[in-house]
């Protein structure tokens, strides 16, 4: 993990072309990945709840709340794929974003050596 890369997929900052576009693209991953982790945190902070109830229920030893423990707990197993799910969709629309950034760069890239080539004809 050299040279700004970690597992393959290099630093952004490396693909700014133009400083407005780069901000714009940095503010959409922010705002990306703020909004999962907010969403990924109130299933958390749900979960600790039921985990609490689960566990009130567990320790009162009473036949009804054993069986409410049933559906808390399956409550909890949904949370987890839900946590599981939105964690994927992060990594999706994180890794479009970068994809994007990288075409523009490239663009951009291209463009220029092309505005070179241009004008070195003269």
């Amino acid at each position: 993990m050299d040279g700004g890369e970690f597992s393959g997929v290099k630093d952004v900052n490396v693909y700014e072309s133009d400083g407005e576009e780069a901000e714009e693209n940095d503010t959409e991953a922010w705002e990306t990945v703020s909004k999962y982790i907010l969403e990924v945190q109130s299933v958390l902070d749900q979960n600790r709840v039921l985990i609490q109830q689960v566990n009130e229920n567990h320790q009162s030893k009473l036949p009804d709340n054993l069986v409410k423990n049933v559906a808390l707990i399956r409550d909890i197993n949904s949370n987890i794929s839900k946590v599981s799910r939105l964690y994927s969709n992060l990594s999706v629309d994180f890794c479009n974003i970068v994809h994007r950034r990288r075409a523009l760069a490239s663009s951009e890239s291209t463009k220029n050596r092309g505005d070179n080539t241009g004008s070195n004809r003269s």
